[in-house]
């Protein structure tokens, strides 16, 4: 009965107009498309060893790729690919998965991100018409396969490095990034914007399609989006791309256990569980629902027998999306068919496309590691062997997971969470250790701030681990929830300052600034690594407020250079691994000139630093006294921002006939403190002191080396003692001339 009803109904469906969808029932190929793509399994395409195919993987190790690309070699843009069938689409997914592997091999990278997205990546390009339809990459650390089919291959040599291509999308370097990315969730809300501004401006075309992972999806912000773009019917298309990697590393003891720490990616999970893989059969029953009205009811029989026993509607199309899924996002022969229909259909009902995809897809060594190979420096392509060079000293990340232990050990009430980045902050460490202490609350540093306001209103000691770029997300529970109300959170930033190759989207610049107008809070910053466990230490047993401790991406300097170049006196030549407490708001001087330097006080030259670019004005102040035996060099490390030693500043400017301070921030921070205080209290009164603030410019600095972004900043040890030269008249500062 139900079949007969059905025939029944499906002849209805002739009655459709032409411009709108009229659907039968599929036969074993698909129906004619634009491009007639195949659908049958007897056309799936027989390539050498091809690692886009789901269902094998190539033999190894040694692992290694085709020695020619002729589909590549024939894609200069994503027009070329208009015309391909499914059979040349997977060999050049194939050919383009070799070439990200090759590529970032040499030069390091989001390498896992990108695997995982080859054959999407393709399936849109060949879809859609960017960059007049507009495709958004939600953080945009899987855009390398979007970049080399878009012109950009023969410049991947320069991936992440000076004047090279960015790791991330960003708009000035090319018509095809349609929107710049860096930091997670922002996608959804770029999409709508952008689809709202081509309906008012009657585009002829509104294709926006924004393709989020289930880790940035976790961020309040694309919930925003979301319920703003069913309310307004946005013509949308978000693809939800679902790899079960929410955290970095995916699977970090905490709290929560080892599953991905969002109880969303456990919903999604559940819809990939429950649900078979949609083909594009499927999808061509349900998308009646996407018709106009009359339509829709005119087919409402067709629909009910596809959907055969009704499922509940998901959490997306209570937000007002229409959901397809969940779809291998590994099968071009589906994924295709459904793009093109969501392509020209004429609804502005926003689509959530739901895929399943395998993060490091194709290269097993990405495959089998615990965070997939997510981000790697240089590694053997034949093994996936990472190449590192041996450090003298670990790093300051690791310092502070096992400082932060060292706490914990003594004191119960000493929690850690982190926003998504475990690995990053040290959390990992940290939570192997004390896994029922360790919180990861996904892509949610609003959350996270306030999540540890709260435990510290219950007396626990929470310390909030979030890179400094990703605090500025969440700026105001610093204010609101911390500081307003003088709880003693502890804010730990990590990558503060400028982190090399990735970019302006992740420098820590401007933490010192923002975080130096809030009152009640006490700023610190460490040196080196023996500081920097002080400082943990110190962060621990200061109850009276909040706290901020800033600590910059990169090593420790190990033992020689602490004694050689810092002067400490380290017993048996052993750095200490017990950090002590220090007095809150006292700085030191590291270093101070011999009797016979300096005899005048204009001759006399104080450098005051907070953080790292202590070495290198200790590496600066030697040089100028080399270079002239009359100037006399001060170096001081002021340790906190807020407060600020008052007493160690004005023992400075009445020693002192010229004043530097250095930092690795932006305008409005350290410097800006120190000159506000100088001038209040009346020392630049009497016109005899020279006083210079050494920051990072006004300006977004692009990727490359830390070493090679702080001379472009003018941070480094020449620079530092080019200034100081200046300023006792030993050089002259050039006189631009006009022309």
């Amino acid at each position: 009965m139900k079949l007969s009803i059905a025939t029944a109904a499906l002849s209805l469906s002739f009655f459709v107009p032409t411009n709108v969808f009229a659907f039968t029932t599929p036969s074993s190929s698909l129906p004619t498309t634009t491009r007639s793509h195949h659908h049958g399994s007897s056309l799936r395409p027989n390539l050498p060893t091809p690692l886009s195919m789901a269902s094998e993987t190539p033999a190894g190790p040694p692992y290694s790729g085709p020695a020619v690309k002729p589909i590549l070699d024939s894609i200069s843009s994503p027009a070329d690919m208009k015309n391909m069938d499914i059979k040349t689409l997977n060999q050049l997914a194939y050919e383009l998965r070799w070439e990200v592997l090759e590529s970032v091999s040499k030069t390091g990278g989001h390498l896992s991100s990108s695997l995982g997205v080859i054959e999407l990546t393709i399936a849109l390009h060949n879809v859609f018409s960017a960059p007049e339809d507009d495709i958004i990459w939600d953080v945009s650390h899987q855009c390398y396969p979007h970049k080399i089919l878009t012109g950009r291959r023969d410049r991947f040599s320069t991936l992440r490095q000076l004047n090279g291509i960015s790791g991330f999308c960003k708009r000035k370097e090319s018509i095809y990034d349609s929107f710049g990315a860096g930091h997670s969730s922002t996608s959804i809300s770029a999409a709508q914007g952008m689809s709202v501004g081509k309906s008012l401006l009657n585009k002829r075309r509104n294709n926006c399609i924004a393709v989020i992972g289930d880790g940035a999806i976790t961020g309040g912000m694309a919930y925003e989006a979301m319920n703003s773009a069913g309310y307004l019917r946005s013509r949308m298309i978000v693809v939800l791309n679902d790899n079960g990697q929410v955290s970095l590393p995916t699977g970090t003891q905490s709290a929560g256990g080892v599953v991905p720490a969002s109880q969303l990616s456990a919903y999604t999970s559940n819809l990939l569980v429950s649900k078979p893989f949609q083909n594009f059969r499927d999808f061509a029953k349900e998308i009646n629902r996407l018709l106009p009205g009359d339509l829709q009811d005119i087919n409402k029989r067709i629909d009910e027998y596809a959907r055969g026993v009704v499922s509940g509607g998901t959490l997306f199309e209570e937000l007002g999306f229409f959901y397809v899924g969940p779809i291998d996002g590994h099968d071009l022969e589906n994924m295709v068919p459904i793009l093109e229909k969501l392509r020209d259909s004429p609804s502005n009902k926003p689509v959530l496309l739901h895929i399943k995809t395998e993060k490091g897809k194709g290269y097993p060594p990405a495959e089998q590691a615990s965070d997939k190979m997510h981000g790697v420096g240089k590694f053997e392509l034949g093994t996936g062997v990472q190449f590192k060079g041996k450090a003298s000293a670990p790093s300051f990340t690791s310092i502070f997971a096992n400082s932060l232990i060292d706490a914990a050990t003594e004191d119960r009430a000493v929690v850690g969470i982190t926003a998504a980045m475990p690995g990053g902050t040290g959390m990992d460490i940290f939570g192997r250790r004390f896994p029922k202490r360790t919180f990861d609350v996904g892509i949610a540093e609003q959350h996270a701030v306030t999540f540890g306001a709260g435990m510290a209103c219950e007396g626990l000691k929470p310390f909030v681990c979030i890179y400094s770029t990703f605090m500025q997300r969440g700026y105001d529970q610093v204010v609101h929830d911390v500081a307003i109300q003088n709880l003693p959170v502890r804010m730990i930033l990590d990558r503060a300052g400028l982190v090399g190759n990735d970019g302006p989207t992740h420098h820590g610049c401007y933490d010192l600034a923002y975080m130096g107008a809030i009152p009640n809070l006490t700023i610190m910053a460490p040196s080196d690594e023996i500081e920097l466990r002080n400082m943990v230490a110190t962060c621990a047993a200061f109850d009276d407020g909040p706290t901020v401790l800033r600590y910059p991406r990169g090593s420790g300097y190990g033992p020689d250079k602490l004694q050689n170049l810092f002067g400490y006196t380290l017993e048996n030549d052993q750095v200490p691994t017990k950090g002590q407490v220090i007095e809150i708001g006292k700085g030191r001087i590291m270093r101070r000139p011999s009797a016979s330097r300096g005899r005048e006080k204009n001759d006399r030259i104080a450098i005051l630093t907070i953080g790292t670019r202590l070495h290198d004005a200790l590496v600066a102040a030697d040089d100028i006294e080399s270079t002239d035996p009359s100037l006399g060099v001060t170096v001081a490390d002021a340790r906190f921002m807020k407060p600020l030693d008052v007493d160690l500043v004005r023992e400075l400017v009445d020693q002192h006939g010229v004043l530097i301070t250095v930092e690795e921030g932006s305008i409005g921070g350290f410097g800006d403190h120190v000159l506000h205080f100088l001038a209040l209290d009346g020392a630049l009164d009497n016109g005899d002191l020279k006083f210079r603030p050494m920051v990072i410019p006004d300006q977004y600095i692009e990727a490359g080396t830390q070493f090679e972004q702080y001379d472009i900043a003018g941070l480094n040890a020449g620079h530092i003692k080019g200034t100081a030269l200046r300023l006792t008249s030993r050089i002259k500062v050039p006189v631009l001339q006009e022309e």
